[in-house]
């Protein structure tokens, strides 16, 4: 028996760590980690010491003999992973032990160098750091700084909840996602923490108020913006963006209960990216099946109402461009009661799909049915709720008169309508302005050197805010290492501002601001 890795892999590295035979890869220290989908377990050398499944923070580490349904093939997904060379990470290839032709055995990968990229002076004294932000890639910060140093921790949200995107942006049937707030929430208690909750930077205090009572601030305030589609019609009633759409179902407090309205029978998605897949399959999934989630309840009303029997993925470019990744793709497939087509306007979407490698994600859709799709013919005609996946066709306008009546996409043969009673805009979102910090319009980020602000002494960013919005959870622990790094190299220069208050005077401050 070996173990292997599944759909829910946060790519966050904690399994690697606990390996004992350095199985897992890519590793942090490879080229290739944070460019795969997920980390993969090789069956060969394992040596089911589930060292790795203990320590998963979303439990996606599985016995291979215990997985059931679609997760089954991720015991190949896995295996293939070391199977093909191309996919062989080049480091592991080239290390030193390797070519040193040294006897590693059947179950060991080579190790690399030991590297100790943080050396603190014994006399390094104990900083206090507010962290602006309680999603993950403010909470990788506060896990760092408490781990590995005597910091002082302030925990500020805006949110009258802590968790950010973990909390308010994860799907609720996707539970086992959700689980690493819990390894998060721990530090929300930790004895040098402090967490202000419905705390906003920029309205209740300054961003120079808090810098003047800490030696640092980390942003890690995320990407709260929508990408525009830049076509007429898009602000129709019923025409969403799919931030709005996921904050409704998780019961955010920016977003109404009557946000949504489900009366349409066909919802066209434009995007193929994961949060559009999410969109889609909470659309069309049978409530019932959800309502054993943290779904919000007005979500959960509207959902056992709602009118939707197609959903229409609506992607720019061809399937072996998708967006979304292989792992949320596959679970879609065995979405219990949905039947999934792909239009088959365009010869080249077929043609793309016969032609894609094992480890392509226009593979995926290989067995999946093909046709040619007539938008005259009523959603759901056959009885049963699905998605349509149509690739190579781009939205050029919203039509209507006050409410969506169709998208008109370019693409194929020319233009075409599709009927469509509801919009959902799934292309993407982007960072707003922070008070009091610089922002570069054209990247929707704050200006950075390896985290440290531009100009802005003892002020950081981490997280989309810092790198614009990619990569999932997991690679926000590698960011915040290197800007905690880059923090702690400037406390050992003296190049952090002294602070001109404590905590006590800041903890006064705020109570005098909520009144």
């Amino acid at each position: 028996m070996a173990f292997a890795i599944t759909q829910t892999c946060c790519t966050d590295a904690t399994c690697v760590a606990v390996c004992p035979v350095n199985c897992i890869h890519p590793t942090p220290e490879e080229r290739a980690f944070g460019s795969t989908e997920m980390l993969y377990i090789d069956p060969k050398a394992c040596i089911d010491c589930g060292a790795c499944a203990d320590a998963c923070p979303v439990d996606a580490v599985l016995p291979v003999d215990g997985l059931t349904g679609g997760q089954r093939e991720y015991a190949d997904i896995n295996a293939a992973y070391f199977a093909y060379p191309e996919a062989r990470p080049q480091e592991e290839a080239e290390s030193p032990t390797a070519s040193e032709g040294a006897d590693l055995g059947p179950n060991f990968h080579a190790w690399g160098r030991p590297a100790f990229d943080r050396v603190l002076p014994s006399d390094f004294r104990p900083l206090r750091v507010a962290i602006v932000g309680t999603g993950p890639a403010g909470m990788y910060a506060a896990k760092d700084l408490l781990l590995h140093t005597r910091a002082e921790v302030t925990l500020v949200d805006r949110l009258p909840v802590a968790g950010g995107l973990v909390r308010y942006g994860v799907a609720p049937d996707h539970p086992a996602t959700r689980r690493i707030g819990d390894a998060f929430a721990r530090f929300h208690t930790h004895p040098r923490v402090r967490m202000h909750l419905g705390l906003e930077v920029g309205e209740d205090v300054t961003a120079e108020e808090i810098a003047a009572h800490h030696d640092a601030v980390v942003y890690a305030v995320g990407a709260a913006a929508d990408r525009r589609l830049g076509i007429p019609g898009e602000d129709r009633t019923r025409s969403v963006s799919a931030t709005t759409f996921v904050a409704w179902y998780n019961a955010h407090p920016d977003v109404a209960p009557d946000a949504v309205d489900l009366s349409a029978e066909r919802v066209v998605v434009v995007g193929n990216g994961n949060v559009a897949l999410d969109t889609a399959r909470i659309l069309v999934s049978d409530p019932e099946a959800l309502a054993d989630t943290e779904i919000a309840d007005h979500a959960l009303a509207e959902l056992r109402r709602s009118k939707v029997r197609e959903v229409v993925l609506l992607g720019r470019r061809g399937p072996e461009h998708a967006a979304c990744t292989r792992p949320e793709l596959l679970a879609l497939k065995h979405l219990p009661g949905v039947d999934l087509l792909v239009d088959d306007h365009d010869p080249r979407v077929g043609a793309a799909i016969d032609s894609a490698g094992p480890r392509d994600k226009a593979g995926v859709l290989r067995g999946v049915a093909r046709e040619a799709v007539d938008w005259s013919v009523p959603p759901g005609a056959a009885g049963r709720r699905r998605i349509v996946f149509r690739f190579l066709s781009a939205p050029v306008e919203v039509c209507g008169d006050g409410d969506v009546r169709a998208v008109r996409v370019t693409g194929g043969s020319g233009e075409l309508e599709i009927p469509a009673g509801m919009v959902l805009r799934a292309i993407g979102c982007r960072g707003v302005p922070q008070a009091g910090l610089p922002f570069d319009e054209a990247t929707g980020t704050v200006p950075h050197e390896r985290g440290r602000v531009t100009g802005r002494p003892g002020t950081y960013v981490v997280g989309w805010i810092k790198r614009g919005p990619s990569g999932g959870i997991g690679a926000n622990r590698t960011c915040a290492a290197e800007t905690i790094g880059t923090l702690l190299a400037d406390a050992v220069a003296g190049a952090l501002p002294a602070p001109t208050g404590g905590p006590k005077a800041f903890r006064r401050l705020v109570r005098r601001r909520r009144r």
